[in-house]
């Protein structure tokens, strides 16, 4: 109370010691965890996945990046995780060769600073109370300890347990104690029951907060005694969710089926069978991702009657039948894709299976069969057609198919209404649908990858969608949903100047006093950068849409009249938590714009840093053969654009999305061995040297070695903020020699693309109702001008400094080289309008390249930057600049404070108005 003395609250304090731990009298269903966002976990929630490769005892190559200190890349991990779907990341740092403790340190501190990781709640994971304390200082919002258990006795348990709930997380508690690891039901109930007592009775957790492991141990291996394994953790999970209230159960599923390493047909019936029960008995997370799990009903039931005969250990001879039926059904999956017993089903079920997995080859002529059965075509669009693309939907929903999936059920879809529509137009009869949703990339962006996705998903659910393509206009946009009576507009950009575009979009709504909700999405956006640049702009509901999985329930919550306001409420309140902390984050401090420079790198620019080029000017690459590019092809990207993680051939390996990746991978590679022989695509590039120097925070490149004439000059702009003492402040100018010291350094530029002729493909692709070869044309066209641009570099290279260079792919991906290429609007050089001076520079638009008014590259699938050869040159993001560096900006480029100030208002740490 205000106005109390000292002496009276130690008081307090001493009587509140004294008094009994307190009792919940009435327990929550919900268990909330949180990173910068709120993640609660109700009876309701699906399974909840924790994304386990930022693990160092998991993932070789996250390993492999922290023992390099490469820290950005590890962090590329992380992001990889939250884009496929993890709800939940495990940090785990625990390896002989590692200060564990400074590594959990400080990359935790790093996810903190990217909100897209940070947003969702980390499970802090390690063998050593000293790794998990040094994350619990570091690590945002309300996180999970992983874990505790009784294995070193009671007194061990409480105080960790006890320090756990001072720091305010939650905790796994391992199914150990003294005598070891729970095997049976028994021993796994007594450990829970008894570390249930002690933590909610003599600690005071909220039993919300405590999640068990019972162990998911291998089964069929064997030895008796493991027979039991599944159906002990399936029956522990009923009885600790029965006499453990509110608590929660995990588990690591992968270990349930060593046995079978190597026969993904059976570990996925095992998975996917041992999932269907564990969650009935109350499994509410765990290690798996199980979108590539086999659908229960789906198992061969002969397959499935022995799997679950080993599960439940029905009879003696489980294992023996197992090993020998996986020996029989080894490599049957792809013979299962080619298996036309399915051809014998009704037409119902033959359109279902087709919509389900995707396939085309018989879907006009089950159509036909369907609209003389039925009478009328309509009929067979919202019969037998929308049933099957309500379980695709389903399926989606639950995590259980992926989106390369989930397009080619569209496409499937959509070749049975062609079929259908000529029939309707002569009835007059059009399809009853759930809304009508308008999509745009907004005007001066032409990136639309993720909008197409987002616009094929909405359809497969019934939703009547209106994309009017990129470079959008404000006008055509809002006019175009008056007319067409839309439900929602969706907005979606790549490139930072997309949103203040996006901006004036939502003020231009306000004013023309329009109520549809507006959706936004694309890579540059935020659920923070909407709640604070563009939600106080439109007084109708204004969202964020992260990926194409979240973009259905959002719009169903919208367009519902019942829905919409407890909607809408909701995100209102988010967004003003995301505007107050966004507030509270502008106050930390900003280096005054001297002291940065101050900070700046000093470098040492001798010969053994300074090389010189094999020649200076300028030179172009028409036409390079693609068959050139293909092994520069990072597909990790070419995964993520379909909200797939990982790397070939690594991701064929992993049990949840293996399959589907192997299946796209491999028609990727088809479609790119037709583009190839065909020339479909056409790639091209422009690249140079020329003399440099620094000057301030300039880079300025000069016609010759004299560097009178001078022929390009590129601000730059510093780190402002403080990152404590010793830390530099960094510009990329700073690895470029100063002019004034009498050394002749070099820069270099280039500018690629792999996109002449995608668009028109893309097209083609659409008019055949094929969106997924139309998005596919789209994603490998980004790919091969990535891989024109590391093969590029990789060529500088040897013409610059580093002839002879050997590297492999795997080093290449982890960019092990010297020198760096940052690309102009990115986060060490965050202000697109130094394109122009690039392209003036290289004269990019002789070889088909272009840039629209808000600064994006046409072709879409092209990629450009500067070239910096120094040793120590390295990547960074500016982060957060102040008005002193903006106005000494504006002077140094000739404009005005608020033309900066637009183009960098990401990077702001005040605000303009």
């Amino acid at each position: 109370c205000c106005g109390t003395t000292p002496e009276h609250i130690a008081a307090i304090a001493r009587t509140v010691a004294g008094l009994p731990p307190r009792v919940i009298p009435a327990i929550e269903p919900f268990t909330r965890l949180a990173g910068l966002e709120p993640f609660v976990i109700t009876p309701q929630t699906n399974f909840v996945n924790v994304g386990e490769r930022t693990n160092v005892t998991g993932s070789k190559r996250f390993a492999n990046l922290i023992r390099g200190d490469d820290y950005q890349a590890a962090l590329s991990v992380a992001l990889d995780q939250v884009r496929g779907g993890a709800n939940i990341l495990d940090v785990n740092m625990d390896e002989g060769m590692l200060d564990s403790e400074a590594a959990m340190t400080r990359f935790l501190n790093l996810i903190a600073t990217e909100p897209e990781i940070a947003r969702i709640p980390i499970m802090i994971d390690s063998s050593k109370w000293s790794v998990i304390e040094a994350g619990l200082k570091c690590v945002q919002g309300k996180a999970i300890v992983n874990s505790i258990s009784l294995k070193e006795g009671e007194a061990d348990f409480l105080a960790k347990a006890h320090k756990i709930r001072e720091y305010g997380a939650g905790m796994v508690v391992m199914a150990f104690d003294e005598q070891g690891q729970a095997e049976t039901v028994e021993r796994k109930l007594q450990i829970a029951k008894r570390a249930y007592k002690l933590l909610t009775e003599t600690v005071g957790v909220n039993p919300q907060d405590i999640i068990f492991d019972p162990n998911v141990l291998a089964i069929a291996t064997g030895m008796e005694e493991h027979n039991e394994f599944a159906k002990a953790f399936i029956e522990a999970t009923r009885l600790i969710k029965e006499h453990c209230p509110g608590s929660r159960v995990s588990g690591g599923i992968s270990n349930l089926s060593f046995s079978f390493r190597g026969n993904d047909l059976v570990r996925e019936a095992i998975h996917s069978a041992f999932l269907f029960h564990a969650i009935k008995a109350g499994l509410d997370m765990g290690i798996v991702n199980a979108g590539q799990l086999v659908v229960y009903e789906d198992i061969p039931k002969e397959l499935l009657e022995h799997v679950e005969d080993v599960l439940f250990n029905r009879r003696p001879d489980a294992t023996e039948r197992l090993v020998t039926l996986a020996d029989q059904v080894k490599g049957k999956g792809k013979e299962r894709e080619h298996d036309l017993g399915w051809r014998d089903a009704p037409v119902e079920d033959r359109l279902k299976h087709a919509l389900v997995h995707g396939m085309v080859d018989f879907i006009e002529v089950d159509a036909e069969e369907a609209r003389l059965k039925y009478g009328r075509p309509l009929s067979v669009i919202e019969g037998p057609l929308m049933a099957g693309m309500s379980v695709v939907g389903d399926l989606f929903g639950a995590g259980k198919m992926f989106l390369p999936q989930v397009v080619k059920s569209a496409r499937a879809m959509k070749r049975a209404v062609a079929h259908l529509e000529p029939f309707m137009a002569a009835e007059k009869s059009t399809q009853r649908v759930q809304g009508k949703v308008l999509l745009a990339t907004v005007k001066g962006d032409v990136h639309d990858i993720g909008k197409n996705i987002v616009g094929v998903v909405l359809g497969c659910n019934s939703y009547e969608v209106i994309d009017l393509g990129v470079m959008v206009s404000c006008d055509k946009i809002l006019q175009t949903a008056v007319e067409r009576k839309v439900d929602v507009i969706g907005l979606s950009g790549l490139i930072t100047p997309s949103l203040d575009e996006m901006t004036f979009v939502a003020k231009e709504m306000q004013r023309r006093k329009m109520n549809l909700p507006l959706l936004i999405g694309g890579a540059t956006t935020s659920k923070k950068h909407t709640a604070v640049k563009i939600g106080p702009h439109y007084e109708q509901e204004v969202v964020h849409v992260l990926d194409a999985s979240r973009a259905v329930n959002t719009v169903a919550s919208l367009i519902d009249p019942k829905q919409r306001p407890d909607f809408a409420q909701a995100n209102r309140v988010e967004q003003e938590r995301l505007r107050v902390q966004h507030a509270n984050q502008r106050e930390r401090k900003i280096l005054p714009l001297v002291e940065a420079r101050a900070r700046r790198h000093k470098l040492p620019f001798t010969e053994a840093e300074i090389a010189v080029p094999t020649f200076t000017g300028r030179k172009v690459i028409e036409d390079m053969p693609l068959s050139e590019l293909r092994p520069y092809i990072d597909w990790r990207f070419f995964f993520s654009a379909w909200e797939m993680k990982g790397d070939v051939p690594a991701i064929f390996e992993d049990k949840a999305q293996g399959k589907a990746a192997r299946e796209l991978y491999d028609q990727a590679n088809e479609l790119l061995d037709r583009i190839a022989k065909e020339k479909l695509l056409v790639a091209s590039g422009v690249y140079g040297f020329w003399p440099a120097a620094s000057e301030g925070d300039d880079l300025v490149l000069y016609q010759d070695t004299a560097r009178e004439q001078e022929i390009a000059r590129f601000p730059m702009l510093r780190q402002q903020g403080d990152r404590g003492a010793g830390e530099h402040s960094s510009s990329l100018a700073d690895f470029v020699a100063p002019k004034e010291a009498g050394i002749v350094d070099y820069m270099g530029a280039f500018a690629v693309t792999a996109g002449l002729g995608a668009d028109e493909l893309a097209k083609k692709f659409e008019r055949d109702n094929d969106d997924y070869n139309a998005i596919l044309v789209k994603a490998l066209a980004d790919r091969l001008a990535e891989a024109f641009a590391e093969y590029l570099h990789e060529r500088v290279r040897a013409e610059w400094y580093a002839q002879g260079e050997k590297l492999s792919r795997e080093d290449l991906v982890a960019e092990k080289y010297r020198g760096i290429r940052p690309a102009l609007g990115y986060p060490a050089c965050p202000d697109h309008t130094d394109k122009e001076g690039l392209f003036t520079l290289l004269q990019a638009r002789e070889i088909g390249m272009d840039l629209t008014e808000h600064l994006a590259m046409t072709p879409a699938a092209s990629v450009s930057g500067l070239y910096l050869g120094h040793p120590q040159s390295h990547y960074f993001s500016v982060g957060v600049i102040g008005r002193d560096q903006v106005e000494d900006y504006a002077k140094r480029k000739g404009m005005t404070i608020k033309e900066v100030e637009r183009w960098l208002q990401s990077t702001l740490s005040y605000d303009p108005a």
